[in-house]
């Protein structure tokens, strides 16, 4: 039996409100440990949809599948470590807070596609306007941010809080990471 790269890679979601950085920090930690990163799946696809698109609730399964098949990809590629700039857990969230409900496939994924470790990004860095961003108000990112960090400790995952801004956040990512990931 052939022994496939996944089974050696540790897999980081990185997740939390929107304009937290996580993108930017996904990047930085590819490039740092040489490795590759997730985009994530629903900015591609709002994005070929075009800026006056609304998304639907059945958007969203779409979504978690192409999600999944795009980290599947370029999981074949990595090395040691894969940053997910973003997970299943943000599906569950967006289509409860947006929606008032979650598709069963996602509530699946959520429960059965766990990652070694989470970053829940802190909203303690400027927000950055975009198009496909929802809301830019400070107490929306502070409800968000505290929905996920109970979705996380209802799960019962490892995880850690990134705080700072700048080259701190970085440092302080790289810090967290050599403590929880040995």
């Amino acid at each position: 039996m052939e022994k496939t790269m996944a089974t050696t890679i540790k897999r980081i979601s990185i997740l939390g409100p929107e304009s937290t950085g996580k993108t930017t920090l996904a990047r930085q930690l590819a490039e740092h440990y040489q490795t590759v990163w997730v985009p994530e799946f629903a900015r591609q696809f709002l994005e070929q949809k075009g800026e006056r698109y609304r998304y639907r609730y059945e958007d969203l399964e779409i979504i978690a599948k192409g999600q999944l098949k795009l980290e599947q990809e370029i999981e074949k590629k990595a090395n040691q470590y894969l940053f997910c700039d973003t997970d299943f857990i943000v599906l569950k969230i967006w289509s409860s807070y947006v929606f008032g409900r979650v598709s069963p496939y996602i509530l699946e994924l959520v429960e059965k596609h766990r990652y070694d470790y989470y970053l829940l990004t802190n909203n303690d860095v400027k927000w950055e306007p975009d198009p496909l961003r929802e809301s830019s108000g400070t107490a929306y990112r502070k409800r968000i941010f505290t929905i996920y960090e109970q979705e996380l400790n209802k799960l019962g995952v490892s995880y850690s809080i990134v705080k700072g801004d700048g080259a701190q956040r970085f440092e302080n990512v790289l810090s967290i990471l050599e403590t929880n990931l040995k």
